[in-house]
């Protein structure tokens, strides 16, 4: 049997990629464990994808492993940041960069209501909502560690920006199962 706990982290600390440990309630274990509350999230979206959305079911598994990566950026400290390898550890220009385009191919396949959206017009949009919010999260507390100067590159703060974009638009295009959320909204109060 593999036992996968170590006792290390017993101390209320947790230990870095490449080395160093740091406190769990610390800002970059906090900005890794928020990327991983939304991968989490995201798998339960996946989850609730239909027979017939196998292909933002793919995309979503993909932004998943993306995730993954930034987190493994986030644990490690940037004095370390040499070790990391591009696409794998390390979050390049050219991943933000197809995010932009994963964007366009799901808005360009609908309308946007004329004012915001709530979330909640299906259960699988509802959590990719939240998703999107974890995501946006995990950004403000990265941009704080940018502010502490312990960033090695800030091409990660333009990834999560544009993660949670595209978090937007999965949620979009999977209510456009559902045309009535886009129509005839009446006004709450």
């Amino acid at each position: 049997m593999v036992k996968i706990y170590t006792k290390k982290g017993d101390d209320g600390t947790t230990g870095l990629w490449y080395g160093g440990r740091v406190e769990k309630s610390g800002l970059r274990t906090d900005a890794y464990g928020t990327l991983d509350e939304a991968c989490s999230q995201l798998g339960v979206a996946r989850a609730l994808c239909g027979p017939g959305q196998t292909d933002l079911a793919a995309d979503i598994l993909a932004l998943q492993n993306e995730l993954f990566v930034a987190g493994a950026e986030l644990a490690t400290a940037p004095e370390a940041s040499d070790r990391l390898e591009d696409g794998v550890s390390r979050i390049t220009a050219d991943m933000t960069d197809a995010l932009d385009g994963e964007i366009d191919r799901y808005m360009d396949r609908i309308e946007l209501p004329p004012k915001f959206v709530i979330p909640g017009g299906s259960g699988l949009s509802a959590q990719l909502d939240v998703a999107r919010s974890t995501i946006r999260r995990a950004e403000r507390k990265v941009v704080r560690i940018g502010a502490a100067g312990e960033l090695a590159s800030d091409e990660i703060l333009r990834f999560l920006n544009r993660a949670s974009d595209l978090c937007f638009a999965f949620a979009r295009f999977a209510d456009v199962e559902r045309p009535e959320l886009f129509e005839g909204r009446r006004k709450s109060r």
